[in-house]
């Protein structure tokens, strides 16, 4: 209670205290050390530069945050659905922690606000508001440890804003992770119809994924959207983008 009482008015008498403020009012707790959390919102178009060549921006704490978002959504699924088996907590997981998700997510919550990109050269970064998120988690795990992290992000985050029983009805599409994945990780993502079986009805289209020019997967299906869903399913799980 002191601690929180002496952080509260530092809060106040700081030059940050939007900042302070900003980030009480969204996880309902004030930031221990502010330089991490302000990291975690400087998008790599905007890094300062330091004298000896490091680049500071929130690719860092990204890397550690996808890390600790992932393990604590992992736990609580895995005691949330104990009878349910890997390929059923893998898709849950997915569906919370996917790029798509973590970018709506962090515009309801306010933090693409909080956000410093360059806004000057007509650059379009699809990931920096899902980006910022994990990076926030890196941040708040490196400042307050993993416990009060887990419990910011599932009873602020999880039990608020996602709904596990539409989740569980919501199919997963693998073809749409895998894009997000590539967009992500700057890798260049390519379907081939690499060979045509059969005439008129009986039709099917052999669809192959290659990943930065090298062949991952294939799969054989009566449409081409079809064998490119097939496929990506089969990629997803190789790469185990469910974590």
């Amino acid at each position: 209670m002191i601690y929180n009482n002496i952080l509260s008015v530092k809060a106040h008498l700081s030059k940050e205290r939007a900042f302070y403020q900003a980030i009480k009012n969204i996880f309902g707790f004030y930031p221990g050390n502010i330089f991490l959390y302000k990291l975690a919102f400087r998008h790599r178009s905007a890094a300062i530069k330091k004298y000896n060549g490091v680049k500071l921006n929130n690719e860092r704490l990204e890397y550690l945050g996808d890390a600790i978002l992932g393990a604590i959504i992992a736990d609580f699924l895995f005691k949330k659905f104990p009878l349910k088996d890997e390929g059923f907590l893998t898709a849950m997981r997915s569906k919370i922690v996917s790029r798509s998700a973590l970018n709506k997510l962090s515009q309801k919550l306010g933090i693409n606000a909080l956000i410093t990109a360059d806004t000057d050269k007509n650059k379009h970064f699809k990931s920096i508001n899902g980006d910022a998120f994990e990076a926030f988690v890196g941040a708040l795990y490196l400042d307050k440890g993993y416990d009060f992290t887990s419990k910011i992000i599932l009873q602020r985050i999880v039990a608020v804003h996602f709904d596990l029983d539409d989740l569980q009805n919501t199919e997963i599409s693998h073809k749409s992770a895998l894009l997000e994945y590539c967009q992500k990780e700057k890798l260049d993502l390519e379907f081939r119809v690499i060979n045509e079986q059969g005439n008129g009805y009986k039709k099917q289209f052999e669809v192959e994924i290659y990943i930065n020019g090298e062949a991952k997967d294939k799969a054989l299906d009566f449409s081409i959207k079809g064998a490119e869903r097939l496929a990506a399913e089969k990629v997803f799980l190789k790469l185990d983008l469910g974590k």
